[in-house]
C-alpha cells in the first residue's frame, strides 16, 4: 500500500505554517517567518510547503488530502454579525476587513488550488478543533481532557473537549466577544507593547508589580463565573469597532492613556501586568476544573496562544485537578496546520492511533530544516569564515569550555524547531551562574528589554536538584519556583526596592535563570530527545557541577529566530555573541573577517 500524505496549511491571520503527515507520523513542520525572516508572516506558506514536501521527497500530485486550519464562511459570518451589531460604529474597521475578506479569504478552496498547483480534496476544520487536534492528538496520553484558549477563531474563544484513542469531541465553547486571549491583548496594547507578539513581555513583566487592579478589572472588565466562563463589559473595549483594543473608558478606568510603546515603563504597566496576568491565572484555573469534572479524566492537554502563558501552566500542573499536563509546542496558530492535518488522518481517513506510554509524537519539536557539514562549510568558505571542526565529544567539551568562561554561544545543530521556543537547536547559550548574564544578554545580544526572564535548559535528571518540579517539561511551557536552598534571600535594603530597581539582585546560585519571584520556565532535556543537545549540558555539568544552561532563542528583537547557517552567522557578526557552533564547527569572534553593517540595521538598533 502506498503512502499517505497529508498536508496542513495556516494562513491569513498571523504565524502562517504548513505541516506534513506520512500516514499520521509528522514528518516536516515550518512557520513562513522563519524562510522569509518576515515576522509573524501571515502570508501562504510557500517556502514552508516547499520545505514539507521536499522533506518528504514528494511532489503535491502526491497528496491525499490539504486542510485548512478554519472555516472561512464561518469566521466572515461572525465578522459580518459583529458590524451590523454594532453599526455605524464599526464601519471603519468593516471598511478595512471586509473587502479583504470578499477578495481572498473567503474563496480559500481558489486560493490553495491556485497557490499549491493542486486539484485534489481540501478539507477544514474549526480553528479551535485544529488547536485541540494539535494537543490530544501527538500527546503521550490515550485519553485526556482538552482545553483551547486564545483571542478568537471562528466564534469560539475558549473550548473544552475530551479525546479517546482516535477520536475527537468538542464538549463546550466560549463565544465571542467574551475572550481571554483579547482581555490579555487589551492589557498587552495597554501596556505599550505589540498585539500577538507582545503578550509574553506583559507576563514577563508582571513579577515586577502588585496585582492592585485586579478587584477593578473583575468589578468592570468581566463578570467571572465559577466554571471559568465570563462575559467582557464591552463598555471598555475598541475591538469590535475600531482599529484598537481599548477605548477611552478604559483608559478612564485605569488613570490615563496607553503608554507609548518603547517609553519608559513605570510601576503603572508593572501593576497591570501583575494583576491582567493574576486574573488569566484565575480564569485558566476554572476552566481546567470544569474540564476535569466534564471528563473526569486525570490528563490534560492544552493549546491555543492562551496555552503559551507558561506561569498558569505552571499553576495548572502545580494548583490544578490533573495529575499530568501537556501542552502543544506550537500553541498558537501555526500549531492549526499540524492540528488539521491530525484530524484528517483520524477523522476522515478513520486512522487508529497508538499511544506510546510516556513519549509524545512531537519529535521534540525538531521538525524544520537541516543542514549537512557540506552545506555549512560551503558557506562559511564563501564569507571567508575563521573556523575549527571538531568530532563528538571534542565539540562538546570545547564549548562547554567556553560557557564555563562566561562565553554567550549561538548553538546551531540538527533540525530546527517548530513553535516559538528555542529548544536547543537554534539557540543562544550562557552560564547560569553568572549574575551579569541576564544584562549581557538582553541588551547587547538581544537588543531587548532589560527586564525579560531567561529559561534553563536542565538535564531531566537533575530537574529536582535545582527547581520545584520533578516532571517532564520538554517544551519549556512551564514556570516553577527555584528550589528554596539555592535561593539566596533578599537584604531588608533590598527589599524596599520597587519594580525594575529589583533585575539586578541575585536570587540563587543560577541568577541568569531566576526570575525576580524566584521563578524559573523550565526545559527538561533528555539523551533520547534533544542529543548533542543533552551532551552539551552534561559536557558543562561535567566542567562545573552545573547541569543548567541559559537558553534563549537564537535571533534578535523584531526577527524570526534563525533557519540557515547564513541567518546564524549574520547574526553572530551583528551583535556580541564570543562564539558560533554550526553543526561540527566552531567560530570564534575574533577569527572573523571584518563585518561591515547595514545602515538600516544601524538606525534599527541604534548601534554606533
Amino acid at each position: 500500500m502506498s503512502d499517505r500524505y497529508i498536508l496542513g496549511i495556516s494562513a491569513f491571520y498571523h504565524d502562517s505554517a504548513a505541516a506534513l503527515l506520512r500516514n499520521g507520523e509528522i514528518v516536516a513542520a515550518g512557520q513562513e517567518e522563519r524562510f522569509t525572516r518576515k515576522k509573524g508572516d501571515s502570508g501562504f506558506p510557500h517556502e514552508a510547503v516547499r520545505f514539507c514536501l521536499g522533506e518528504a521527497g514528494i511532489a503535491v500530485s502526491d497528496l491525499a488530502a490539504v486542510g485548512f486550519y478554519d472555516k472561512p464562511l464561518l469566521k466572515f459570518e461572525r465578522i459580518l454579525e459583529t458590524y451590523l451589531g454594532v453599526v455605524p460604529r464599526g464601519f471603519q474597521s468593516f471598511l478595512m476587513a471586509g473587502p479583504l475578506w470578499i477578495k481572498e479569504k473567503l474563496y480559500i478552496d481558489k486560493t490553495l488550488q491556485q497557490e499549491l498547483g493542486y486539484s485534489g480534496p481540501i478539507l477544514y476544520s474549526e480553528h479551535h478543533e485544529a488547536h485541540a487536534a494539535s494537543a490530544f492528538f501527538p500527546s503521550p496520553f490515550e485519553q485526556a481532557a482538552v482545553l483551547t484558549m486564545d483571542g478568537v477563531g471562528e466564534w469560539a474563544t475558549a473550548s473544552i473537549g475530551a479525546g479517546r484513542g482516535s477520536t475527537l469531541e468538542i464538549l463546550d465553547e466560549l463565544h465571542w466577544p467574551d475572550s481571554l486571549g483579547l482581555l490579555y491583548s487589551a492589557f498587552t496594547y495597554y501596556t505599550g507593547f505589540k498585539v500577538n507578539s507582545g503578550e509574553y513581555k506583559v507576563m514577563g513583566l508582571a513579577p515586577y508589580g502588585e496585582p492592585k487592579y485586579v478587584d477593578l478589572i473583575y468589578k468592570e472588565l468581566l463578570d467571572l463565573r465559577e466554571d471559568g466562563s465570563f462575559r467582557l463589559n464591552q463598555k471598555y473595549f475598541n475591538y469590535l469597532t475600531g482599529l484598537t483594543m481599548t477605548n477611552e473608558a478604559f483608559a478612564d478606568l485605569f488613570g490615563g492613556p496607553a503608554r507609548v510603546p518603547e517609553s519608559k515603563l513605570t510601576q503603572k504597566e508593572m501593576d497591570l501586568a501583575r494583576s491582567v496576568q493574576a486574573v488569566c491565572e484565575e480564569i485558566m484555573l476554572r476552566m481546567a476544573r470544569t474540564a476535569h469534572k466534564r471528563t473526569g479524566s486525570e490528563n490534560l492537554c492544552l493549546a491555543g496562544g492562551v496555552a503559551l502563558n507558561c506561569v498558569g501552566n505552571g499553576r495548572l500542573l502545580r494548583e490544578g485537578p490533573f495529575k499530568h499536563v501537556w501542552i502543544q509546542p506550537a500553541s498558537g496558530d501555526a500549531g492549526g496546520a499540524l492540528g488539521v492535518a491530525q484530524l484528517i488522518h483520524y477523522r476522515h481517513f478513520k486512522q487508529p492511533r497508538t499511544v506510546v506510554p510516556g513519549r509524545d509524537a512531537m519529535r521534540a519539536s525538531y521538525l524544520g530544516p537541516q543542514f549537512t557539514p557540506e552545506q555549512i562549510e560551503s558557506y562559511l568558505k564563501s564569507v571567508n569564515a575563521g573556523y575549527r571542526r571538531f568530532s563528538d565529544p571534542e565539540r562538546f567539551d570545547h564549548v562547554a569550555g567556553h560557557l564555563a568562561d562566561e562565553k554567550i554561544v549561538g548553538w546551531f545543530d540538527g533540525r530546527m524547531e517548530f513553535g516559538p521556543r528555542a529548544l536547543g537547536a537554534r539557540s543562544i547559550l550562557g552560564d547560569p551562574r553568572s549574575p551579569k548574564m541576564q544584562t549581557d544578554m538582553n541588551i547587547k545580544i538581544k537588543f531587548r528589554e532589560g527586564f525579560r526572564p531567561f529559561a534553563p535548559s536542565v538535564l531531566r535528571e537533575r530537574v529536582a536538584d535545582y527547581f520545584e518540579h520533578d516532571s517532564d517539561s520538554p517544551y519549556m511551557l512551564l514556570v516553577a519556583p527555584v528550589k528554596k536552598e539555592r535561593c539566596i534571600p533578599l537584604t531588608a535594603a533590598q527589599h524596599q526596592l520597587w519594580g525594575i530597581d529589583k533585575l539586578n539582585v541575585p536570587r540563587s546560585d543560577i541568577p541568569a535563570v531566576t526570575h525576580i519571584d524566584y521563578s524559573a520556565r523550565i526545559q527538561t532535556v533528555t539523551p533520547e530527545a534533544n542529543g548533542s543537545y543533552y551532551h552539551l549540558i552534561k559536557a558543562f555539568e561535567t566542567r562545573t557541577g552545573c547541569p543548567v544552561v541559559v537558553n534563549t532563542s537564537f535571533n534578535v528583537r523584531g526577527e524570526p529566530i534563525v533557519c540557515t547557517p547564513e541567518d546564524a552567522y549574520r547574526c553572530f557578526m551583528r551583535t556580541n555573541i564570543d562564539v558560533l557552533v554550526l553543526g561540527p564547527f566552531v567560530l570564534e569572534k575574533s577569527a572573523q573577517p571584518e563585518w561591515k553593517e547595514t545602515k538600516a540595521w544601524q538606525d534599527e538598533f541604534q548601534l554606533d
